[in-house]
């Protein structure tokens, strides 16, 4: 793993939200969910947008152009139109409440094994 690097504050993420960062070149984007806060690749495996810019619902988040959800805790998609899962990246929040720092591991976590059996 590489060293963790502070991205932002957990309050500049507004509740059910994404915010891109850039961290060493690579667009990531950091959503704050009720469940925690996630890295997830910030481009969509099916039609290279952000999926910043997206809905956050639960623990997935919807890409904004054709609608394909993924997984944040580890990439994979739940809805076609795509089929790929995205990179995922470790997190950690340092600090109390708003004021905490959002700090990534930039080394992406490839999702493994089958993905949802509806894909299969």
């Amino acid at each position: 793993m590489s060293e963790f690097t502070t991205a932002c504050l957990v309050s500049d993420i507004a509740p059910q939200s994404a915010k891109r960062v850039f961290i060493d070149g690579t667009a990531i984007a950091v959503v704050r969910t009720d469940e925690g806060v996630f890295a997830i690749q910030d481009r969509c495996s099916h039609a290279d947008v952000s999926l910043a810019d997206g809905e956050v619902d639960g623990c997935s988040i919807e890409c904004w152009l054709h609608g394909s959800a993924f997984d944040l805790r580890n990439g994979f998609p739940l809805s076609l139109p795509a089929v790929e899962p995205v990179a995922t990246y470790a997190v950690r929040v340092v600090g109390e409440g708003d004021d905490a720092a959002v700090e990534i591991d930039p080394t992406p976590i490839r999702a493994r094994g089958a993905g949802p059996a509806s894909f299969n």
